[in-house]
């Protein structure tokens, strides 16, 4: 029995359950969102057009809303705080599973667009140009621990 209460107390270890549960205002649980779009394509497509009009560049999120770290990233840009964020990228939430788990990936196609051969975590966040050109290639999978990120890191990282 005693390995057995190891194994369960090393598998809470790494749950946001047993890690500091923040909150954000407004958001009923942070780490769940409905942001992410199952048929993500042709939003990615509008978000590139509207950035070859607007000189914006998108903010590809490729995540899934049942992840913690992809939920909470989606959640936080949606605060009072991010607006400065939101107004200047055009963003769009990808819904691309979690494929860096076997057989929980989705939208393949997504990552592979972009010239992601292999997603590490997620969220994954693309930033691009209007063309579709990755602009932060070795930073876009650094964002696999979002959650554990403090709010002003995200910010300034995001507005560099």
């Amino acid at each position: 029995m005693r390995p057995i209460s190891f194994a369960l107390a090393a598998l809470l270890a790494i749950t946001p359950a047993a890690a500091e549960i923040r909150t954000l205002p407004g958001v009923e649980d942070a780490y769940k969102s409905t942001a992410f779009i199952a048929d993500p394509i042709p939003a990615i497509d509008a978000a590139l057009t509207a950035a070859r009009q607007s000189g914006k560049p998108v903010l590809l999120v490729m995540g899934t809303g049942g992840c913690h770290d992809s939920a909470w990233l989606a959640n936080l840009l949606a605060t009072e705080r991010f607006a400065a964020v939101r107004d200047r990228y055009e963003i769009v939430y990808a819904d691309i599973g979690m494929p860096h788990v076997r057989g929980w990936g989705r939208n393949p196609e997504v990552p592979k667009r972009f010239g992601f051969k292999k997603i590490k975590g997620t969220p994954t966040v693309a930033v691009l140009d209007a063309d579709g050109t990755v602009l932060n290639r070795k930073a876009a999978p650094k964002w696999r621990d979002a959650a554990s990120r403090s709010d002003d890191d995200i910010y300034n990282e995001l507005m560099d």
